[in-house]
């Protein structure tokens, strides 16, 4: 039987362990993260499906530690797996398993490599991203390519909704690549990391709106970042703070400024932008009477 510890959190962790189990892998260890108490959790929990399947798990603080390694060695394991794991591996982790280590990444890579590749899709305008199931290395995200699924990206689509887009796509992935991999005859394909690039975090001040931008791309940043994530936003003059949460683009309407400039009219809020094109404002928080508002 095919041995595996897994390092994993969030939905795709949860899928992508369940698909482990399914085709009978052994899994020997599971890694996961405590969940922060300053983080809304809207996803499912790795530890809570470890538990229900009476898998051992462990939630180091620092899974680089020699305690954690000697932990790991002692599982002896083919392969370890990381799915959505927050941290980086090191290279002794990575030497662990016998016969490699994989990480499922929630892009098509090279493309968004790094942190939040989703969300940095979603803002970037991309019409499609997916799932890559590689070897781990040292270097982030540039390990071999065994497997990847891709799915659309639609106009309106906020990053929650592509991410449980990107969710089904690594669990398809997986579970296509998972056979062939345990008998050693999985492709890996050597990426060009030159036809990508790399991604950091993103911080909540990240979401405020540049009103000079088109259209497009405000809409693009309210994709991004809706709930749950911390939401686009702007600052009105009286030094309050305008979340804006959802839109649809408008384009085909005629704006009523010359300026930016967000205002009622009927039953709906709109936004009109700095390259003449309209946003529709579907949903919003915060003090705002109604009364057109210029945008900065």
């Amino acid at each position: 039987m095919t041995r595996a510890v897994v390092f994993a959190y969030h939905n795709v962790g949860v899928r992508c362990l369940k698909v482990l189990l399914a085709h009978g892998v052994d899994v020997r260890l599971v890694v996961t993260h405590e969940d922060n108490p300053n983080e809304t959790i809207w996803f499912d929990s790795v530890a809570r499906t470890a538990a229900e399947y009476g898998i051992p798990t462990i939630m180091p603080e620092n899974a680089n530690r020699p305690v954690v390694l000697a932990q790991i060695e002692d599982c002896r394991p083919d392969f370890l797996f990381s799915f959505y794991y927050r941290s980086m591996l090191n290279p002794a982790l990575l030497a662990a398993a016998s016969r490699g280590a994989y990480n499922m990444h929630g892009s098509l890579l090279p493309k968004y490599r790094g942190r939040v590749p989703v969300n940095w899709a979603v803002l970037h305008g991309e019409r499609e991203t997916g799932a890559t199931l590689h070897r781990m290395v040292e270097k982030p995200d540039a390990g071999e390519i065994v497997v990847q699924q891709a799915v659309p990206i639609l106009p309106d689509d906020t990053a929650f909704e592509v991410f449980g887009k990107v969710t089904i796509a690594a669990e398809m992935a997986l579970d296509r690549a998972l056979p062939q991999l345990i008998a050693g005859t999985a492709p890996h394909v050597l990426p060009d990391l030159k036809a990508g690039s790399y991604f950091g975090g993103r911080k909540p001040e990240d979401g405020r709106i540049d009103w000079t931008k088109p259209a497009q791309e405000v809409h693009d940043l309210v994709r991004a970042v809706a709930p749950p994530y911390p939401g686009a936003f702007t600052d009105l003059p009286d030094g309050s703070r305008l979340l804006v949460l959802r839109t649809l683009r408008a384009f085909d309407r005629q704006p009523r400024h010359a300026a930016p400039t967000l205002y009622r009219d009927g039953d709906f809020a709109y936004a009109d932008c700095a390259d003449g094109r309209v946003l529709r404002v579907v949903e919003w928080q915060g003090e705002w009477s109604g009364e057109p508002l210029a945008l900065r």
